[in-house]
């Protein structure tokens, strides 16, 4: 109590109010007395109260006022109390009730006479367990409204601690919680609608409730069609039995949720990760299954072409090192078939066996340069060309391959630019990929179309097993209408010694060249195969801007007649480490005209060039030696004598070392396997 006509100010934080803003007086006490922050209790001595509230949504706020009436005992806290717009109700120190006000009491559908008998706690009132928070009261011969308690342990004021206070906001009219529930679900369904994660809702038997817009987009079917049927209808057959264990321990509670990868029914085949979790239901309700799924297929295609170009570079680098080894084998067969054929004419007995010899040899060579042209080592001869010259050029032997059940179609496209590519390498492209349509319509005949086209690549454009950046590009398109390549055998196509014919009917490198060739000039091939219904290999060439000097410098070189005479005359070092190529080399090289000084490795050259006065007019090296190397020894030798001529010899290609000489001038490059005129041509061609 306060001493006479003096008030008890007690200050109540208050938020915003349901309904907006609320003011509750008692005897029309001047409102003045509020704050600009929250609101005031006032209890005059001797006189009406008033309690005044300014946005004051959160009814707990007004506890500590209400309990340090109670526990003060404040004059007229009774009529405070009786007056508040709330339920509110007193606890001894044991919880057991000692006052409730009359709101409260008609709230639970009786006087407060009834619950004042100090026999009832709080937990009476409530359905459930809980008494703080959002609660249920029970209502005698009515169901139970939903309300909110909260509750203060130690009631401030002056008198002593004998009681608690816990105030019952009102309870929100029926007609509010319906608009509010319609609400929240409408807010709920947006969410789950438009969330870009596929969600997929189930019941505990697996059976699908409801599916979101973007799990209806993913997989590629209709609301109706979703919505009914078990989730493992959703899954493609040959990953439903390892879903089905997924969701059998899910559902027996024997997991956390987790995660598995799955593919989904329907054409597009969607490869997805799947989440899984398990949500609990209310009392005596079964629960139910809730899916997340992300779409991984372009993810996956990603990992399989990496994995797919992993392969076909190993393979390459395998490739690569057997066909270099049986460079060296050939070079020296080839070699002394031709030292033996300078000696045995064609009216010599064993001219016939020697020229078996050779031919089985450059057999073999060329089976080798298709090995290197898979594995990207072979040596290529770039030239400026035009794609529908080229392809003029070509029409009358391609006729004669395909044969004359089948109709050939050359279609160029308009303003067809310029391409750099290796003219030999691009006609053996053409040839294997008509032989390979023609193969596919044999017996039947049908329509072979050669295509060409400007493509312009904006954005990175991917294909069955790569990606193609952008730029501008020419394209070829070799079509037919034959029998189709089965889906299973597209991503092999390009292996080396892969084959679908018989057993003595292809080598099985003609794709693997093709791919070889294309990849090393710079291009890109994609493939587009439906069984019944045909092929069509796409190549796409990057497009090359020549400058005038490049034109007329290639219009040069076609001009100009090859020399026919091999012989000359000069001193040459000739560096290789294997003993039969060097050899055939240094006698093929003596034949013509020439001097020859010869050493097996780096090492030994240096040490022949220290014990020798003669001026040396070209070295002829290996690339690959065991310790100093070719383009070691070059660099060596040209501190020297910078204008010195070279020419490597090697089973490789020439980009392969080129950059480690820094495009130095002066540099020739002859590929192994190579004839007695090859190199003696090349040797006249230097000097």
């Amino acid at each position: 109590a306060m001493a006479n006509g003096a008030c008890l100010r007690i200050a109540v934080t208050a938020g915003n109010a349901r309904s907006g803003q609320m003011l509750w007086t008692v005897d029309g006490v001047d409102p003045s007395v509020m704050t600009e922050t929250g609101a005031s209790v006032l209890i005059p001595e001797d006189t009406p109260f008033q309690i005044a509230a300014q946005q004051a949504d959160d009814m707990p706020a007004l506890l500590p006022a209400v309990a340090g009436a109670i526990a003060g005992g404040l004059e007229h806290a009774d009529q405070m109390i009786e007056r508040l717009p709330v339920g509110v109700c007193g606890l001894d120190e044991e919880g057991r009730i000692l006052y409730l006000n009359r709101r409260l009491a008609s709230w639970l559908g009786g006087d407060p006479e009834d619950f004042n008998s100090g026999s009832l706690e709080l937990a009476d009132l409530i359905v459930g367990d809980g008494i703080n928070g959002e609660v249920k009261l029970k209502v005698k011969g009515g169901e139970p409204i939903r309300c909110f308690v909260t509750h203060s342990i130690n009631a401030p004021g002056t008198g002593p601690v004998r009681s608690q206070a816990v105030i019952f906001p009102d309870p929100m009219p029926a007609h509010e919680w319906e608009h509010a529930l319609a609400e929240t679900e409408r807010r709920v369904r947006w969410f789950f609608d438009e969330s870009p994660l596929s969600i997929v809702l189930a019941d505990m038997s697996g059976t699908v409730t409801d599916a979101n817009r973007a799990f209806i987009v993913t997989a590629g079917q209709r609301h109706e069609n979703v919505v009914g049927r078990s989730i493992l209808e959703l899954i493609l057959p040959e990953d439903r039995d390892e879903v089905a264990r997924y969701l059998s321990k899910a559902v027996m509670g024997m997991g956390k949720g987790g995660q598995i990868e799955a593919r989904l029914s329907g054409a597009r085949g969607v490869a997805a990760q799947i989440y899984l979790q398990r949500v609990a239901g209310r009392s005596g309700e079964a629960g139910a299954l809730l899916l997340n799924f992300l779409d991984t297929t372009e993810q996956k295609n990603l990992e399989e072409q990496f994995a797919q170009s992993q392969k076909m570079q190993a393979v390459g680098q395998l490739a690569g090192g057997v066909a270099h080894d049986f460079n060296n084998l050939l070079t020296a067969m080839i070699g002394f078939c031709d030292l033996l054929l300078s000696r045995h004419g064609p009216g010599d007995p064993s001219f016939a066996d020697i020229m078996q010899i050779k031919q089985n040899a450059n057999r073999a060579a060329n089976l080798v340069r298709q090995l290197l042209a898979f594995s990207r080592r072979q040596t290529l001869q770039p030239k400026i060309i035009n794609i529908t010259d080229a392809l003029a050029e070509m029409s009358n032997l391609l006729r004669r391959l395909i044969g004359e059940k089948i109709d050939l179609k050359v279609n160029h496209g308009r303003d067809i630019g310029l391409v750099k590519v290796d003219p030999g390498q691009l006609d053996q492209v053409i040839i294997n990929l008509v032989v390979n349509a023609r193969d596919a319509m044999a017996g039947e005949g049908g329509v072979l179309t050669v295509q060409t086209s400007t493509e312009i690549i904006d954005e990175p454009k991917a294909t069955g097993t790569e990606v193609i950046p952008p730029g501008d590009y020419i394209g070829i398109k070799v079509s037919d209408n034959g029998i189709g390549i089965p889906k299973d055998n597209l991503t092999r196509i390009f292996e080396p010694f892969f084959s679908t014919k018989q057993r003595g009917e292809g080598t099985g490198l003609g794709l693997s060249t093709v791919y070889g060739i294309v990849k090393q000039t710079g291009g890109f091939i994609a493939v587009d195969s439906e069984e019944g219904k045909g092929t069509t290999f796409t190549i796409y060439l990057p497009r090359y801007e020549a400058t005038e000097e490049e034109l007329a410098e290639t219009q040069a070189v076609a001009e100009e007649a090859p020399s026919r005479d091999l012989t000359g005359t000069g001193a040459i070092l000739l560096v290789e480490d294997e003993d039969a190529v060097r050899t055939f080399g240094a006698r093929a090289l003596r034949s013509k005209g020439y001097e020859v000084l010869e050493a097996n490795n780096g090492e030994n050259a240096l040490e022949v060039l220290n014990k020798t006065d003669k001026t040396i007019d070209l070295v002829i090296s290996d690339v690959v030696m065991p310790g100093i190397d070719g383009p070691t020894l070059v660099r060596m030798l040209r501190e020297q004598k910078p204008e010195l001529k070279v020419i490597f010899i090697s089973g490789y290609a020439e980009d392969t070392y080129r950059d480690e000489l820094d495009e130095e001038n002066g540099v020739h490059f002859l590929p192994k396997p190579f004839s007695l005129k090859d190199l003696a041509t090349k040797v006249k061609e230097v000097l």
